[in-house]
């Protein structure tokens, strides 16, 4: 463990002449002798104090002696109107600010070693190594969220600002040449998503054969041309035209050209009414807790099927990659409704052992999230009025369809549910395994997020640190629960009846029945992430870190 560079200011004492110090010289007649000047050495005065606050390990100020103390402060107003808090300070400062918070407030504050900051160039550097480096039992890292993004980033996000691109999210089947990259799914309006000539540019299940002519399957294999093609997937600015040629699931092979424009997220991707018999079953793709017009999208998607009378609902998380707890804690209630939720906790908090009955983060009492039956009213330019009542469906059963990329809040609502006994079906694969999440924090520009609390439903249960598994898959690890495990299927639009995981869904509410186990193939967003020219890693912590989130942000 590093030992502390504190400045040690050494006292030299003074030496103090009482008598004299002789050279005795030649001298005149009868060999009588002469004292000498007395010869004092020169001594430097001690070093001055070391100037700021300084590293002293096992010691920790309060996180707010250092909050808002910047090297490079800002001014002005932020994207919502709020003044910057910033004032002058240092890098040193903005660094105890992270160790201090992390201290009070990360969920495994003992286990992360207490480092001297002088040995990181920057503030992000040293928070990236504030986190326990314990794995789970399934050879996981428990703490595989930690991350941080600049605050205007997380500001845009929040508001619905939009981000370069195309508005067409991929799925990695094969991460190295020869690669395999498909359509996952289109942002509605985007251009990946405006039809043209009749024809949607880039379809769910669409191959990319190649951007700019550039071969995308068999090229790109060095360090320095996968840079190259991860910009040309993930373009960070607006304006720029490529080509793309596809190959659609039917094998037709096309040339379309599309050009780069702010995408913003949209929370439903699809809704309808299925009819089986004198029975209806309502489909909602639902895409993120975030932003916040996700409360007014999956309440009017709710609103639909709720007025087709539906007596059971498949609920299409498989891209779901969480946000806003209250969003999941309003959608758990208007799933279940009043009677099953009524004096139910949607989740309880575990912080760490240092908190007591504390949330370290606010010093407010830890008090259980509540299923939330009434309009939070996000975004204020929603038609929603604020505290009216929600719409319910009184459903004792829902059909979860899932992936890896199931995550945090959208398991939120699964355990929430399992704990107040509404039967959890889950059709697809092993969802993520976030059972934690954070109050993102801004500091000095840059907006952290490190894991504070661990979620637990209403009979105390939290530990899905690898997963919720369909009870007839052969995983090791993971919490199992009724259902079945089915390959992701890139053949078929969501909500086509005939798509995989929806099919499957539609014949086990009739039959209780599985199909045939499907080898899987991939899920959005992770890949192959071994051999050379690999972009799976690359894809997989670009969506993995910043949006699978579990926050508890509210309207300010």
């Amino acid at each position: 463990m590093a030992k502390s560079k504190l400045s040690n200011i050494v006292s030299v004492a003074t030496l103090l002449a009482s008598g004299a110090i002789l050279a005795a010289c030649g001298g005149g007649g009868g060999g009588g002798g002469s004292t000498g000047t007395p010869i004092l050495p020169v001594v430097s005065p001690p070093p001055p104090p070391a100037s700021g606050p300084t590293w002293q390990q096992g010691v920790f100020e309060p996180a707010t002696t250092f909050k808002d103390q910047c090297e490079t402060p800002r001014s002005g107003v932020d994207i919502e109107g709020n003044p910057f808090p910033d004032e002058q300070g240092s890098l040193i400062e903005e660094q105890l600010w992270l160790r201090s918070w992390t201290n009070e407030t990360y969920l495994w504050n003992d286990e992360v070693v207490d480092r001297d900051p002088a040995g990181f160039a920057t503030a992000q550097a040293y928070f990236d190594v504030l986190k326990t480096d314990a794995v789970e039992p399934s050879g996981e890292d428990r703490d595989d969220f930690h991350f941080s993004e600049l605050t205007e980033d997380f500001l845009a996000s929040r508001n619905s600002v939009g981000n370069p691109g195309y508005g067409a999210e991929y799925a990695i089947i094969e991460g190295s040449p020869p690669r395999d990259i498909r359509i996952a799914y289109f942002e509605p309006g985007s251009p990946a998503g405006t039809a043209i000539g009749g024809q949607i540019p880039l379809p769910r299940g669409s191959r990319i054969l190649e951007i700019n002519g550039q071969d995308v399957i068999n090229g790109f294999r060095t360090q320095a041309e996968v840079d190259v093609l991860i910009d040309l997937l993930f373009p960070s600015e607006n304006g720029l035209t490529r080509e793309f040629r596809v190959e659609d699931t039917d094998g037709t092979v096309r040339t379309v050209s599309l050009t780069t424009e702010d995408i913003i997220r949209q929370p439903i991707l699809e809704t309808k009414v299925i009819t089986d018999g004198a029975d209806k079953i309502g489909y909602i793709a639902f895409n993120t807790f975030s932003p916040f017009s996700s409360e007014e999208a999956i309440i009017t998607a709710i609103e639909q099927v709720e007025a087709e009378n539906v007596t059971d609902l498949v609920l299409d998380l498989r891209y779901n990659g969480g946000g806003l707890l209250a969003v999941a804690a309003q959608l758990g209630y208007m799933i279940a409704g009043p009677a099953q939720t009524n004096g139910k906790d949607f989740e309880r908090f575990i912080f760490n052992a240092d908190a007591g009955n504390l949330n370290p983060v606010d010093g407010t009492v830890n008090q259980p999230f509540p299923f939330i039956s009434t309009v939070i009213k996000f975004d204020d330019n929603s038609s929603l009025v604020e505290n009216a009542p929600l719409p319910s469906l009184d459903l004792n059963r829902v059909f979860i369809l899932s992936t890896g990329d199931t995550c945090s809040a959208s398991e939120a609502v699964i355990n929430g549910l399992r704990g107040i006994d509404v039967e959890v079906i889950l059709i697809g694969d092993t969802t993520c395994g976030k059972p934690y999440g954070f109050f993102p924090q801004d500091n000095c520009g840059r907006t952290y997020y490190t894991i504070q609390f661990q979620g637990a439903n209403d009979k105390g249960f939290g530990d899905f640190a690898d997963g919720f598994i369909p009870a007839n898959s052969s995983a090791a690890f993971g919490v199992s629960v009724p259902g079945c495990q089915v390959a992701d299927d890139f053949t078929k639009p969501l909500g086509d009846e005939t798509e995989r995981l929806l099919a499957a869904a539609l014949d086990y509410r009739t039959t209780g029945a599985c199909p045939t186990v499907t080898t899987k193939t991939a899920t959005s967003f992770t890949a192959n992430k071994s051999g050379p020219g690999s972009i799976g890693e690359d894809i997989r912590r670009q969506k993995y870190y910043l949006e699978n989130v579990r926050d508890l942000r509210m309207p300010k």
